[in-house]
């Protein structure tokens, strides 16, 4: 029982640091847009102009949160379409696989936990993933490669770990950094276009003085990839963690640590479903091979990796 307390603790201290991390996200974006308004708040002697820059900044707050607002709504109400548009999920019934379903109606009624829905992933790969946003749209995805290699032990195991991320609110946490993620991520390319098609293409406008937009865009290129980058910090911080938390949890549900282990062994080097470019989308998944995401820093991978090394989760497993 101490034990297990002990998991309860953690899972609350980790929570409670989510929340922080998470709250830096929109201070980011705040913090990003006075960049950019101080870049071009100067008083007539090209100095820099703090109450032109604060007063600009406050104008332009509305804006912001309504640009912002809607970001987030769009993302927010459309994210299981897009993850299932993505991945080329479809839902799992009683009638598709008895044994998929009885045994995850099993594990949740002995949590006292609504039973999420069911959804499979046509592909040899060995891999599963939790995604939601709430009680509507919370669902467990497993690959078909994934439920005709393990056993019943391994895997009621898996779909145990990604119980606990629905439970410990994980899948609602990441899925709202990758919004946020995505927000500097849309400001780069748009910044990056924008800096290509127009401030370096007219050279003959640097002799008419024009320099400076160029110049500005560039600026605000840095600063951008400067947000992106420690947005990615941010959300590595709430993701790798949660990882040995749900194997942790997962342990405790079906008190066969070993069977989980032994799960991870077989999903080891057969994880990766070519079909899944997205990397928002590979962070989801209960291993994420390093350097499979083709995407933006993806190349220098498991210094960015949201996983720990399956070889350290199987080994903490082992001795649980």
């Amino acid at each position: 029982m101490a034990e297990y307390l002990g998991l309860q603790q953690q899972i609350k201290r980790n929570t409670v640091k989510s929340f922080f991390i998470l709250a830096a996200f929109p201070l980011l974006i705040l913090g990003v847009f006075y960049a950019v308004v101080a870049l071009g708040s100067q008083d007539a002697y090209g100095n820099f102009d703090a109450y032109m820059a604060l007063n600009t900044f406050l104008s332009g707050l509305p804006a912001v949160f309504i640009g912002v607002g809607i970001w987030f709504l769009v993302a927010y109400f459309s994210h299981s379409f897009m993850i299932n548009l993505s991945t080329g999920a479809k839902s799992l019934e009683r009638k598709d696989n008895l044994r998929v379903y009885n045994l995850t109606e099993n594990l949740c009624m002995s949590i006292g936990m609504p039973m999420p829905k069911l959804q499979i992933i046509e592909s040899n790969a060995l891999n599963a993933f939790a995604s939601g946003i709430n009680q509507k749209t919370y669902s467990v995805t497993l690959t078909r490669g994934i439920i005709d290699a393990l056993t019943d032990e391994e895997l009621e195991g898996v779909i145990a770990h990604e119980l606990m991320h629905i439970q410990n609110r994980d899948v609602r946490l990441l899925i709202f950094s990758i919004i946020f993620v995505g927000i500097f991520s849309f400001l780069i390319q748009v910044t990056f276009r924008s800096l290509l098609f127009g401030g370096l293409s007219g050279g003959n406008r640097r002799r008419d003085g024009k320099d400076n937009g160029a110049a500005l865009m560039l600026v605000l290129l840095v600063i951008s990839l400067v947000a992106y980058f420690l947005s990615l910090l941010f959300k590595f911080a709430l993701s790798r963690k949660r990882e040995y938390m749900a194997d942790a949890g997962a342990a405790q549900m079906t008190r066969n640590p070993l069977a989980l282990a032994s799960a991870l062994k077989k999903i080891s080097g057969n994880a990766e479903i070519p079909s899944v470019k997205s990397e928002d989308i590979q962070e989801l998944f209960i291993e994420n091979p390093p350097g499979s995401s083709a995407g933006f820093l993806g190349s220098i991978g498991s210094l960015f990796s949201t996983h720990p090394p399956i070889e350290e989760r199987i080994r903490v497993l082992e001795q649980f």
